[in-house]
Formats: structure tokens, C-alpha cells, sequence
């Protein structure tokens, strides 16, 4: 009796200790796209996003150049050959991200996958490239709208993912990251009071600068986006009521609507352009 006792509260234990447990590690449905990285539980694991979004690089107006350069990046990257981790920087709402979402709508046929991955999950990149480095898919993490303040663990983990850990990078995964910040890190104008000049003329950065730099270094290849001017935010307009169903006269007649609205929101942008669109298409439905 007593060892039957026994065994029934152990039991009981077990259970209570089961519960408190985090669940296993679901395995990632691999037939997906895109995944995002997210913890529950203290632990992480990939979800699928059952509906990416499916822009096409088509509909991307005003970046050809930034468009030619990460597609042939890419294209090399599923390919198999060698490829460049890319940061893409600069004014916001002209396409940055959605760029990156195009290319893998283009490329998704030929094994191409992306895993989102926020701003405080960075620390969990290597597991994360554990996990997928004996796939035989080519896997880019994308890293959006990423900026660091001082001393966040996060930046510490991507520049060791990136360059400068023991273990190297699998071949078949790249960082893709976008940010509004060319150095990933704000910068003061104390640091300015740390430059140095040399024996020969030259100024030397001080040592918190150089650190700050030494992130975006670390990309191989960098692009840049600047703010559209008038004639391609009109452009862009044009395509997006198209788009959204609106007829060549209409597109034309709302130009001034376009510019009211621009002025409205303080910025001309790709964003800014297809919210126009949107709401003027709403607004006059094509019989």
C-alpha cells in the first residue's frame, strides 16, 4: 500500500511539473514561403505565414537600379553561387522592404524562403541557422526597419551571425536587413569631439564610432534609397490606380488629387502613392 501511495503522488508530481513545462519544439512546416521566428513559452520556433505578401517586382516603379542589384544578388544566392548579405537603407516608404518581399514572390519557385525575424529575437540567430543549415532550400532572414541603441544585445548577436563568430554562415542562408539609418546606431555629436588627427593629416574616427560602423560593414553589398521627387511620386501614383482598377483618364485626371495628398502626409513615397491610390479607388469604383 504504502509503495502504491507512493506512486500515485509521484505521479501527481509529474503531471503538476509536465504542466509548468514548456511544449516541445514543433516541427516547421517546411512546404511554406515565409516563416516568422517567434517565442512562446521561452522557447522559439518558425511559424509559416500561410499568406505572404505577393507584390510583384513589377509593381515596384523609381528603384530599377536597387531592383536590378538584389535580384541579381539573389538569383546568384538560389543558385548556388556566391552572394552578398545586403543592408538596404534610406528615406522611408520607398520600397525597402517591399523589394525584399518581391524577390522572393519572383523567386520562391526556385527554393528560395524567408524567415522575419524582429529586432529583439537577434540573440536566437544561431539557433536559428541550426536549424536550417541542412536544408536544401536558401533561406534569407529579413531583418526589417532595424536600428540599435547603445548596448542592446541584439547588435552583438548580428555582428557575430554576419561575421565574426567561430562557426561560419551555411551556404544556403543570407541577412537581408532594411533600416532608415546608414550605420544602424544613432550618432552624437559628443562622438565628433572623439575624432583624432594623425602625425600625416589624416583623421582618425574615435573608437565608439569605428564600432558603430563595423555593423553595417559587415554587409557585402549596400543600397541605397532616396526620397522620389514629384514627376516618379506621380508616376508611382499612376501605376497604383491601374492597379487598382482605375481607367488611363481617371489615373491622369487625379494627378492634382495626388499632389494634395502627398502634401497632406508631409512626404512624397511609394507608400504615400499606393495609400493614394487606394483610397481614390475606393472612392470612384469603375462601372
Amino acid at each position: 500500500m504504502e509503495l502504491e501511495t507512493f506512486l500515485s503522488r509521484a505521479d501527481d508530481l509529474l503531471k503538476r511539473l509536465e504542466a509548468l513545462l514548456p511544449p516541445p519544439a514543433s516541427v516547421p512546416d517546411w512546404s511554406a514561403r515565409a516563416f516568422r521566428w517567434r517565442r512562446r513559452n521561452g522557447r522559439g520556433q518558425l511559424e509559416a505565414v500561410r499568406h505572404p505578401h505577393r507584390i510583384q517586382l513589377s509593381d515596384l516603379r523609381e528603384v530599377d537600379e536597387q531592383k536590378a542589384r538584389l535580384e541579381q544578388n539573389t538569383r546568384q544566392f538560389v543558385a548556388g553561387r556566391s552572394a552578398n548579405n545586403v543592408l538596404l537603407t534610406g528615406a522611408r516608404g520607398t520600397g525597402k522592404s517591399s523589394l525584399i518581399k518581391a524577390v522572393l514572390h519572383k523567386l520562391a519557385a526556385k527554393g528560395l524562403r524567408l524567415i522575419e525575424v524582429d529586432k529583439h529575437d537577434l540573440n536566437d540567430l544561431p539557433e536559428i541557422v541550426d536549424l536550417v543549415a541542412e536544408r536544401p532550400e536558401h533561406f534569407i532572414i529579413f531583418c526589417d526597419d532595424l536600428s540599435f541603441e547603445a548596448a542592446e544585445p541584439g547588435y552583438k548577436a548580428l555582428k557575430s551571425v554576419l561575421d565574426g563568430s567561430i562557426a561560419g554562415m551555411p551556404d544556403n542562408l543570407l541577412i537581408y536587413a532594411t533600416s532608415n539609418r546608414r550605420h544602424l546606431m544613432p550618432e552624437t555629436m559628443a562622438e565628433n569631439l572623439q575624432v583624432q588627427r594623425g602625425d600625416d593629416g589624416e583623421i582618425h574616427p574615435g573608437e565608439t564610432t569605428e564600432e558603430k560602423v563595423s555593423l553595417s560593414e559587415r554587409f557585402g553589398l549596400w543600397l541605397s534609397f532616396y526620397p522620389f521627387d514629384q514627376d516618379a511620386y506621380l508616376v508611382i501614383c499612376e501605376h497604383w490606380l491601374k492597379v487598382f482598377g482605375v481607367d488611363e483618364k481617371s489615373a491622369v485626371a487625379a494627378r492634382q488629387e495626388a499632389l494634395q495628398w502627398a502634401l497632406l502626409r508631409g512626404a512624397r513615397s511609394g507608400r504615400v502613392a499606393w495609400q493614394f491610390a487606394r483610397d481614390y479607388a475606393g472612392r470612384h469604383p469603375q462601372q
